[in-house]
């Protein structure tokens, strides 16, 4: 006797997911967001572009050192930088030159740079719609790049102390610290007053930093992105030094900038540096709701 097989039904074609990446249901991966952050940390500082950002700002206080060095006559007490005629008497007083002379320019130039590439890059890489198949969505994503350039404004930043430190050390005489009131410090609350100051500039450039980061998700052109940063910087200390416009000083991101040597009294007046964590925040907030805003609507496979 002869069995019959049983036939069986063919199996339905399952239709292609024409979604966007980003749209598509993905597994969830335990740390897969946090990875995320790590990855961004880890491609940002092996970029030969951020060691030669960092090497020239380290160059700063390093020639402004060697120049004094080298020099036959004493600086003149108000004449360049603040704290230059200073130097000599103290090597520490390099890092606080340095970071003065960054401040206006090579600063805001490196974190525009950095900040200005964090959408924009991928954008034009197109890596973008890889990152956003991750499980952490566009959200998290927007959230690490501004925590990247973040971390750079820290690097950067203690770079340039770092830099004087090492190069005040190793060319003038260091010992303990005569603040601005009068009074003297030891040598080791002395590098605490140094790191202190290191992040009241790092703070201060956490608003331009989630500027450069909005200018980054309108574009895929990263200079464009990097230029309208940089230049805004620009402006905005040019604004901040016209007596005519008194009254917007207090709403300019820059405003504070170099108003760290209050750090530099005794005791210590942190009002000034409220004020610049204030404001700073208050630029997040905005400009933060700007590039969510704009990234949440963003085609980014087009």
């Amino acid at each position: 006797m002869s069995s019959v097989e049983p036939v069986l039904p063919a199996a339905e074609a399952t239709p292609a997911d024409t979604r966007p990446a980003d749209a598509r249901p993905t597994e969830a991966r335990p740390g897969g967001a946090w990875a995320l952050l790590v990855s961004e940390l880890t491609v940002l500082f092996r970029r030969r572009r951020t060691w030669a950002l960092l090497l020239a700002l380290a160059a700063i206080p390093v020639l402004i050192a060697v120049a004094v060095r080298l020099s036959s006559q004493e600086p003149t007490p108000g004449r360049g930088p603040p704290f230059l005629d200073q130097v000599t008497q103290n090597g520490l007083f390099v890092a606080f030159t340095g970071l003065i002379v960054s401040i206006p320019l090579f600063l805001p130039l490196t974190v525009g740079v950095v900040a200005g590439d964090t959408i924009a890059g991928e954008a034009s890489l197109g890596t973008l719609r890889y990152l956003l198949v991750a499980p952490a969505g566009r959200v998290w994503l927007l959230v690490v790049k501004y925590v990247g350039a973040a971390v750079f404004c820290l690097a950067a930043t203690l770079t340039v102390v770092t830099a004087g430190v090492l190069s005040g050390l190793a060319l003038f005489p260091v010992g303990p610290l005569t603040l601005l009131s009068g009074d003297t410090i030891s040598l080791g609350e002395s590098f605490l007053r140094a790191l202190l100051i290191a992040g009241y500039v790092t703070v201060s450039l956490l608003g331009l930093s989630m500027i450069g980061l909005f200018f980054s998700t309108l574009t895929v052109v990263p200079v464009g992105a990097m230029a309208a940063t940089i230049v805004l910087s620009v402006v905005a200390q040019v604004l901040d030094s016209l007596p005519q416009l008194e009254w917007l000083h207090p709403w300019l991101f820059s405003h504070y900038w170099l108003d760290f040597a209050d750090l530099l009294r005794q005791p210590v007046d942190v009002t000034s540096f409220g004020a610049n964590a204030l404001l700073q925040g208050g630029y997040l907030l905005v400009f933060g709701a700007l590039a969510y805003g704009r990234f949440m609507t963003k085609d980014i496979l087009s």
